[in-house]
């Protein structure tokens, strides 16, 4: 049984070439993550249409997703190299821009003096630096370093006790989107969301058409955790992004909030990424540890549609044994357990409009399991219906047929799915034979097997997801010879 949760990587300047990208993908990534915070956008170009070119030789769909940077305030530069800073030295941020040095540095954000107050904590770098703020004035923050360490150029600040007003979208990242949608990506990655009205803005700003990318939202602020439900009731997925969440709350709830975030995104048949520091030691050590192979898999247990690697593809030194690890951590826990199926019950009880192709899903993955059918195959244009036998975690094989070379790239995040390119077909007959001719040319099942086809009837029509139909391999075929004679 192939691999079920999918693998993203993140491409940079360790991955970036057309061979390198090659052996990410035959190692088993089956989404491109290009990160917007770095890189131009000749840059990502040519990563993009490596990508497709990868892709297209090996026969298989490669989603690739736009991650924006999102208002991510920064410190300024030190034109001398890094400081080292000590617990109890006094520390300035200023709001002009201004080389920094031991006794303060610029911020990129400048309203932040308007936004805090004494008593706040500033956290830089992930956490690894923490100042307390003594004091505002005017175009000066002074604050008092609590835990010390190295501070180097650009390094990210969070604040966890601000409300700030920030934009969920900077002009930076509106430039980007509008460059992001003439490429063509698959997924946008919308950083720093706090509730479902970021989603909506974004959306906004986006096509109404099936080509449009679908929407990931990273749950890293702990409004987005305050507000979870209606954001991934607002997207088309979440990233649960551990490392900003890990600094803006305290670290002993991430794991919790990762479970019930899972747990909800599939309740509600939405995509659920889990990412930030998987493997991360093996940016320089060929090898994880123990733990970070426990954290994979348990990301697995939660339910997970895909994990992520960030640094570890991006500029590790073992980016493609990264993901053969990734992959094997993968396989073994799967084979060891699988999530309950939970999928229709969060459609059913808010009484959706989708509750009628929702029932056949649950009912089409019900039957595979009960008559332990071969494979559980679909047609689609949107992707909705795979997207809903998805949530169902069924322990079938999937095999998903689209016409769209959108929703095609689209499938390759969805948890199970093999997506498989396919003409429009116009009756079913035709739709059995292709059915067959792909599972046996892709060793899925031969004569005999059994298998469920779901689809909408009239098809080829556009026709919503109506029919479930039970099929043994080879009975077509001998149907059509006994009409011959």
């Amino acid at each position: 049984m192939q691999r079920r949760a999918k693998i993203i990587c993140t491409i940079g300047p360790a991955t970036s070439t057309e061979e390198r990208i090659e052996e990410l993908a035959q190692a088993g990534m089956n989404v491109a993550r290009l990160n917007f915070s770095h890189g131009t956008h000749e840059d990502h170009r040519a990563v993009f249409e490596r990508v497709r070119r990868v892709g297209a030789r090996i026969g298989r769909p490669i989603a690739i997703l736009q991650d924006l940077q999102g208002p991510k305030i920064r410190l300024g530069v030190f034109p001398d190299g890094p400081v080292e800073l000590a617990a109890g030295d006094p520390f300035t941020l200023w709001m002009e821009e201004r080389p920094g040095d031991t006794t303060g540095v610029s911020v990129s954000y400048g309203r932040l003096c308007e936004e805090v107050r004494a008593g706040d904590e500033v956290m830089i770098d992930d956490g690894l630096l923490r100042l307390h703020i003594e004091s505002v004035h005017g175009e000066r923050i002074e604050t008092r370093v609590v835990v010390g360490g190295t501070l180097s150029d650009r390094k990210g600040v969070n604040l966890p006790n601000s409300g700030l007003s920030l934009s969920s979208l900077s002009d930076k990242d509106r430039e980007d989107l509008a460059f992001g949608l003439e490429l063509g990506v698959d997924y946008v990655a919308l950083s720093f969301v706090r509730s479902a009205l970021d989603v909506h803005q974004l959306r906004y700003l986006m096509p109404r058409t099936n080509d449009a990318p679908h929407i990931i939202a990273k749950i890293e602020k702990p409004q987005a955790v305050e507000n979870i439900h209606d954001i991934i009731a607002a997207s088309d997925g979440i990233m649960i992004a551990r490392g900003d969440l890990g600094v803006e709350m305290p670290p002993e709830k991430v794991p919790g909030i990762q479970k019930m975030a899972i747990e909800l995104a599939n309740r509600m048949g939405k995509v659920s990424i889990t990412a930030t520091q998987m493997l991360e030691s093996m940016t320089s050590s060929p090898r994880p540890t123990r733990a970070e192979a426990s954290d994979v898999a348990n990301a697995i247990y939660d339910g997970t549609a895909a994990v992520m690697l960030s640094g570890e593809t991006a500029s590790g030194a073992y980016p493609v044994e990264a993901v053969t690890m990734m992959h094997r951590i993968i396989e073994e826990a799967e084979r060891d357990a699988r999530p309950a199926r939970v999928g229709v019950t969060e459609a059913l009880e808010r009484g959706r409009l989708l509750v009628f192709p929702t029932a056949i899903a649950r009912a089409a993955v019900v039957a595979a399991e009960e008559l332990q059918v071969r494979a559980v195959t679909c047609f689609t244009i949107s992707g909705r219906t795979p997207r809903l036998i998805m949530s169902q975690r069924p322990t079938r094989e999937i095999m998903a047929f689209t016409p769209s070379e959108r929703t095609l790239h689209r499938m390759a995040l969805y948890w199970g799915i093999k997506p498989v390119r396919s003409e429009v077909r116009y009756n079913t007959d035709e739709v059995i034979a292709h059915v067959e001719d792909v599972l046996r040319r892709e060793h899925f099942a031969r004569d005999g097997d059994q298998v469920i086809i779901v689809m909408g009837v009239p098809v080829g029509r556009g026709t919503p997801t109506n029919t479930i139909k039970f099929h043994s391999l080879g009975e077509h075929r001998l149907l059509a010879e006994g009409d011959e004679d």
